[in-house]
């Protein structure tokens, strides 16, 4: 079936079917229906339908409502799209009174409905699961306690800080994430239906009551803009992808953690897999793909912008393929989340001491304090550690009368400062790596995580 077949006087060649034909689309098989009886009670309303015709069209309409939430509803190989597909059912419900369904309404702005109701339900569940894979974090953070670890800048150990204020990170990251999909919801909450095809329509229709049945705060301004965009869809798969980056960054220290070279990690048995060749093995596969899943939406993103850059007004064929890229990305984010969040649940935390140079900036600061330049103070802790080096051993083998007898400052060294436990208790700085601004985060970011996100379901 086609809504397109008076003007020809040839059925389509399975070649045309074959590759212009895409099933992807059925996924929006709900949300076009309730799209639909939004419209099919709006036109009611206007006195476009009786209200004999309004009434079996929306009971026929609720049926296939029915059958989309139960999974019964079936497609057929000669359903052109989820739209013919509904219409077609319809009709074989309500017989010929289901022709009357696409008044006042193209598959241009139709589809755009779709996605935008789509993409709207999605980014509220997903929204949810960054909210659920943060709080994740933030109870890791809580059951590390005082652990004291070394921080990292070019791979090489730099200051020490809590573990906690390590994980936390990856809180305030998701949390962005929560942030930039809240708000591509505010622009993809608009209602396209009734821009038509491109120019509108010449029937009294009501776009507004459309929106507000659909809980969608708002209606397009130009009926072109409305069916050419894609920009709402880029929107969204910028927000997946940065998600997806954020993972793959947390996937790839979940990764570093559990080898015997950082030793800081172990995961469940049941989250990790084995090697078919050596028995030792034991991979966080989860974290693995995670990281390589996030370059395949990486590149959905820049499909989709390029797909947009080239396409004069208004709606092109072209703007097929979003599907294919926006869903990839949603569906990668979704699983990412649900199973990086099930292997860090059950991870245990046991990380080796850091070396005895993470200290050295304390010292030099300490030498601050004094009155001592800090370029001074850089190069005399500078010279220590390359002696400590030659020697076989770091800042905190020194002793005081070391430290004392060494050409630093002329002035007298505190030798717990080369201790790193000392060294998270001397940060002051707001947000910095001590266990005070660790128990401030993870106030905040309780209460954060709690409260109404404001996201029910369109």
């Amino acid at each position: 079936m086609t809504l397109w077949g008076g003007r020809f006087d040839e059925a389509p060649d399975d070649v045309l079917w074959e590759f212009t034909a895409d099933p992807i689309d059925r996924r929006l098989l709900e949300v076009d229906v309730t799209g639909s009886l939004a419209h099919v009670k709006m036109l009611g309303g206007v006195a476009l339908l009786s209200a004999d015709e309004t009434a079996r069209l929306v009971g026929g309409l609720e049926t296939i409502l029915d059958e989309a939430k139960t999974g019964s509803f079936e497609f057929v190989p000669t359903d052109e799209d989820v739209h013919t597909a509904v219409e077609r059912r319809l009709g074989e419900l309500v017989g010929e009174v289901a022709g009357k369904l696409h008044t006042g309404r193209s598959r241009n702005d139709q589809v755009c409905l779709d996605l935008r109701l789509y993409l709207s339900r999605a980014g509220r569940r997903r929204i949810e699961q960054l909210r659920s894979m943060a709080m994740v974090i933030v109870e890791r953070a809580e059951a590390v306690g005082a652990t004291v670890v070394a921080s990292y800048t070019h791979q090489q150990q730099a200051q020490a800080v809590p573990l906690a204020h390590h994980l936390l990170a990856y809180a305030w990251m998701l949390l962005r994430d929560v942030d930039r999909f809240a708000d591509a919801l505010k622009r993809i909450d608009v209602s396209p239906l009734g821009a038509g095809a491109s120019g509108g329509s010449a029937l009294p229709l009501e776009p507004g009551a459309v929106a507000d049945a659909l809980g969608l705060p708002a209606i397009f301004d130009n009926s072109m803009d409305a069916v050419a965009s894609r920009d709402f869809v880029a929107e969204y798969v910028f927000a997946a992808t940065q998600a997806m980056v954020h993972l793959s960054r947390l996937a790839e220290e979940v990764v570093l953690w559990t080898t015997s070279e950082y030793g800081w990690a172990v995961y469940a048995d049941r989250h990790t897999t084995g090697s078919s060749a050596l028995p030792q093995k034991k991979n966080p596969d989860i974290a693995e793909l995670v990281r390589g899943r996030a370059a395949t939406v990486i590149g959905g993103l820049s499909a989709v912008m390029a797909l947009q850059k080239g396409l004069p007004m208004t709606y092109n064929r072209d703007l097929q393929e979003d599907k294919r890229s926006v869903f990839h990305a949603d569906d990668t984010l979704a699983g990412a989340l649900e199973a990086l969040g099930a292997m860090l649940t059950d991870a245990e935390f046991e990380p080796p001491p850091p070396d005895g140079f993470v200290t050295a900036l304390d010292l030099a600061e300490a030498f601050v304090l004094r009155g001592v330049p800090f370029r001074e103070a850089h190069a005399a802790v500078g010279r220590l550690v390359s002696e400590a080096v030659d020697q076989g051993r770091t800042l905190a083998d020194l002793t005081a009368a070391e430290l004392e007898a060494s050409d630093t400052p002329a002035v007298a060294a505190d030798v717990e400062l080369l201790d790193p436990q000392t060294s998270i208790t001397r940060r002051v700085t707001p947000g910095g790596g001590s266990m005070d601004s660790v128990r401030e985060q993870l106030t905040e970011l309780r209460e954060r995580l709690t409260e109404d996100p404001g996201t029910d379901d369109a």
